[in-house]
């Protein structure tokens, strides 16, 4: 069973991290709002390579339960005159440089601006510039899904699965079987979300996938990425075989 709230949250699009000089405010960006997820805060000095190194492996921490989701896209917030975002950056290119490439890649924008509090955030996300912001990392992640989805589509290993159906899938995540086939991203447009006539199917089946670490991404239909769902049914469930 699906909760109320899920519906008046919409779906994941991104989460925001205010970065701050002693701490980070991590948000999860719905498609109808904005929930806070964790606050991170600097034991020791900024100034203090170790201290900065285990602040940054901290909020990474705290990323990671957004980033098995299948959340792709990250939005750096900070005041101006830091380089808060340019140091989390190379923290994040030397020591996670998993998430620059690959199915894991993950889409990083910076926005100028208070994110470390609710009225910042507020204000933030009310703003023309922060959905341009949102619109662009997103773009850049439907991108890499696309890549993913072709990828998959022309594989030429046998491992590689691919579900096209609401009925497959929901076969493949809700009633496995004692089948070896793993589900790995779920993935289907919002106006297959918003046309459908059985909301309430397919919302339990993403709680159940997101449940069962299923990575799953809605995404814009008027994407490129949206496009080729579009032509595929509007869901899709990529696997592999284990």
């Amino acid at each position: 069973m699906v909760s109320k709230s899920s519906y008046r949250r919409g779906y994941a699009v991104a989460v925001l991290v205010g970065l701050e000089e002693d701490s980070a405010a991590l948000w999860r960006v719905y498609s109808k709002v904005v929930k806070p997820e964790a606050t991170v805060n600097c034991e020791g000095a900024r100034k203090t390579p170790k201290d900065l190194y285990n602040f940054h492996e901290a909020i990474m921490k705290a990323l990671k339960p957004s980033l098995k989701e299948g959340v792709r896209s990250v939005i750096l917030a900070t005041l101006p005159r830091t380089n808060y975002p340019q140091l989390f950056m190379e923290h994040v290119r030397r020591h996670h440089p998993w998430l620059a490439k690959g199915e894991n890649r993950v889409s990083f924008a910076e926005i100028t601006s208070s994110g470390g509090t609710r009225l910042g955030v507020a204000s933030l996300t009310k703003s023309p510039h922060f959905r341009r912001i949102i619109q662009a990392a997103t773009s850049e992640e439907t991108e890499n899904l696309l890549e993913l989805l072709e990828s998959r589509l022309n594989s030429s290993d046998a491992r590689d699965v691919v579900f096209y159906s609401l009925e497959d899938v929901e076969n493949l995540i809700i009633h496995p079987s004692g089948s070896n086939i793993k589900p790995d991203f779920l993935l289907l447009t919002d106006k297959y979300l918003a046309s459908s006539r059985q909301k309430n199917r397919i919302n339990r089946l993403m709680q159940i996938a997101a449940n069962k670490k299923v990575k799953t991404r809605v995404v814009d239909a008027e994407s490129p990425a949206g496009i080729r769902l579009g032509q595929l049914g509007g869901i899709v469930c990529l696997a592999r075989t284990e």
